[in-house]
């Protein structure tokens, strides 16, 4: 059996075209694929609100995948690095079971989804764990905290491991 990976330090594989991401003790950086977005972010709290796995449909379709993994956090919290100007936004609420409106932040360039804005969550951006740089955070930090929409979860995958397990919204 091999010795588990020391997770403590950055771990930042080439993944994307952006080789210029950063991990430090209480801030790291998400960068969209093409490299053109990038965002830092505090990896606790205040700043870091929640972390989660979402199985809801709408979040299916927009992220192209069987689930979303998430993390919130707080606007006064996420700085802008590079590429607010190349971000696009698509909103809308027909999909989402709230009934609240969702605006989407995607880079122009390769259509990487960067964040999300609810108008049920004021203050709060919602990221994409997938476009954090150090990959020692998705296992550590960010580790989803609760699995939410686990009724729509599709049948060949189990809930996440160690994980709050909620059938509808965590957030309501």
């Amino acid at each position: 059996m091999a010795a588990a990976a020391v997770k403590t330090k950055p771990y930042i594989p080439l993944a994307g075209c952006a080789d210029d991401g950063w991990s430090k003790e209480d801030e790291a950086t998400a960068t969209c694929f093409c490299g053109a977005v990038q965002l830092a972010f505090p990896t606790q709290g205040p700043g870091l609100v929640d972390t989660f796995i979402c199985n809801c449909t709408d979040c299916r379709k927009i992220t192209a995948s069987m689930f979303a993994s998430n993390f919130i956090i707080a606007d006064t919290h996420l700085k802008h690095l590079r590429g607010r100007d190349n971000l696009k936004s698509f909103g809308q609420k027909h999909t989402i079971a709230s009934g609240n409106n969702m605006t989407n932040y995607f880079c122009s360039t390769c259509g990487t989804l960067m964040y999300r804005i609810g108008s049920a969550f004021p203050g709060k951006s919602i990221l994409r764990i997938g476009t954090v740089d150090d990959f020692h955070l998705h296992e550590t930090k960010l580790r989803p905290r609760v699995e939410q929409f686990a009724k729509d979860r599709v049948s060949w995958l189990c809930g996440a491991e160690g994980v709050k397990q909620v059938e509808g919204s965590t957030y309501n």
